[in-house]
């Protein structure tokens, strides 16, 4: 009996399993079977090719260089120096400018400052006294603008601050009702911008290839007009921001330029052009900066300038495709793995959830006996 149960099991290592092939006129597993095949062949089609371009290799992202420059001219008074031409010089930082650049729209100027004592801005809580003893010495003021000498002064008929030792007259915290450069919304931003895409060995510029000097001196950028033609208006920028420029012209702000490229290297190298996008990314943005100089007796004296504006970010972003033989010979091969999936998933509704399950399942595996005369023969 053992040496038969042993006997049995060797030859079931010896069996061999053939696919049989069963017609069933089942219309509901029929019906699900196409539908999963049209879907299949529908994400191939549609997604995996069309809109993914699974045939092509890519390369993400590009070797990026960006120059800017801005130009424009405004007339604005600047403290107690009277009116004053600002151009490109003036209010761009830096005036030859990369990926990040500033343009000042508003300031508020502290003109003929020398190092000495005054009594401290009263806006500065820190500076409030109403003795000497409030005032140590040589404790520098918290967010003020210099250091205590020790005395409680009066600072207007209202107010008592402390003295302090710093740059005098304290600075001017006055910001006007309304932005002093409100002509910066018809300067014009010139951006060149150039990709290259190392594994194709592949460069592409944003800038139209010309030999007429005076195009980009005359042209405004338009995505249906002129999309070769990088020279964009502050004004329409900031709109397309979601912004008016008179609001963020005041107080200043930051917006986001996003320059994206999407190059099928398929087609002509002509069809690989940028897309700009526009987005607030900050309300608010200043700094400080001083021009320095001394008068005829050698004292040094400066003019400080709180500068605001729109500070714009530049950012590139991008990837190009090209027909490779390796991934469009994977996305074949999946496409046929998930026509694979399909049958797998119709004979587990047919055998297991079907109400005739029984019946297909005896139909389709079938226990192949040669005849029993003829096995006696061969013996």
């Amino acid at each position: 009996m053992a040496g038969a149960a042993a006997g049995g099991q060797c030859g079931g290592l010896l069996d061999y399993k053939t696919a049989k092939f069963a017609l069933t006129r089942n219309r509901r597993v029929g019906l699900l079977h196409r539908l999963l095949q049209l879907g299949v062949l529908g994400y191939l089609l549609g997604w995996v090719l069309l809109v993914r371009k699974g045939y092509q290799d890519t390369d993400v992202p590009p070797r990026a260089a960006v120059v800017t420059k801005l130009k424009g001219a405004a007339v604005a008074e600047v403290g107690g120096a009277g009116r004053r031409l600002w151009d490109a010089a003036d209010y761009a930082r830096p005036p030859q400018g990369e990926n990040v650049l500033f343009l000042v729209t508003n300031f508020i100027a502290t003109a003929k400052q020398a190092q000495g004592t005054c009594p401290e801005s009263p806006s500065v809580l820190d500076a409030m006294c109403t003795e000497d003893a409030d005032c140590p010495m040589g404790n520098p003021v918290v967010r003020g603008n210099g250091i205590k000498t020790g005395k409680c002064v009066m600072f207007n008929t209202t107010h008592s601050t402390c003295e302090i030792y710093g740059w005098c007259p304290v600075e001017n915290n006055t910001l006007p009702r309304k932005p002093l450069l409100a002509e910066a919304e018809n300067f014009t931003l010139f951006i060149k911008n150039t990709v290259h895409f190392t594994k194709f060995n592949f460069s592409k510029c944003n800038t139209l290839q010309t030999n007429d000097p005076t195009y980009f001196k005359s042209c405004t950028y338009d995505p249906f007009f002129n999309p070769s033609c990088p020279v964009f208006r502050v004004r329409d920028m900031v709109e397309a921001a979601g912004e008016t420029f008179g609001d963020l012209a005041l107080q200043g702000g930051s917006i986001g330029v996003r320059i994206d490229w999407d190059c099928d290297l398929d087609h002509p190298a002509a069809q690989c052009q940028p897309q700009y996008s526009f987005s607030l990314q900050d309300r608010r943005y200043n700094f400080r900066t001083a021009s320095y100089y001394w008068d005829s007796q050698r004292r040094l004296y400066r003019n400080l300038l709180k500068l605001y504006g729109i500070r714009f970010d530049i950012s590139v972003h991008g990837q190009a495709g090209k027909f490779s033989i390796i991934p469009a010979a994977v996305s074949f091969g999946t496409g046929i793995a998930f026509f694979g999936a399909v049958t797998v998933v119709c004979d587990l509704v047919l055998l297991y959830l079907d109400a005739k399950a029984d019946f297909y399942w005896k139909e389709k595996f079938e226990e192949a006996k040669p005849p029993k005369g003829k096995t006696e023969a061969a013996a």
